[in-house]
């Protein structure tokens, strides 16, 4: 599986962004999927997940409410749709592939065991 995120922007606070994420690959379906962010001198860490069913999504705290994940299994893409925007979301987005759920709520150090990762996009909030 090969994925690539695009869809990251400039954008002034309270706007909204819409991220995609493409993946090749026939077995798409079967991983779940995720977003992580990395600010400037900071950790990657944990943004948002779905299930390859599609019937369950975790969120972090920081973005609850704000983001909603999804995705369409027919068109091998993972959506993040990314309201009321704040300064403090600026980062760089990846979306990742797992067929563990659980790997998508590892530590910062052991991330480096998800199956697939995608390049990055930069998302700037403006205040």
């Amino acid at each position: 599986v090969q994925l690539q995120a695009c869809g990251g922007g400039l954008v002034q606070a309270g706007g909204s962004l819409r991220l995609s994420c493409a993946a090749s690959g026939r077995t798409f379906s079967s991983y779940h999927m995720g977003w992580f962010r990395q600010a400037p001198g900071k950790e990657r860490g944990f943004v948002a997940a779905i299930t390859w069913s599609r019937r369950s999504t975790a969120y972090a705290d920081s973005v609850k409410g704000r983001f909603t994940i999804s995705r369409d299994n027919a068109k091998n893409t993972v959506y993040l749709q990314m309201n009321s925007l704040k300064p403090e979301d600026t980062a760089v987005y990846y979306c990742a592939a797992d067929p563990v759920w659980a790997t998508m709520f590892s530590d910062t150090g052991d991330l480096a065991n998800m199956d697939y990762w995608g390049k990055g996009t930069q998302v700037t909030v403006s205040s």
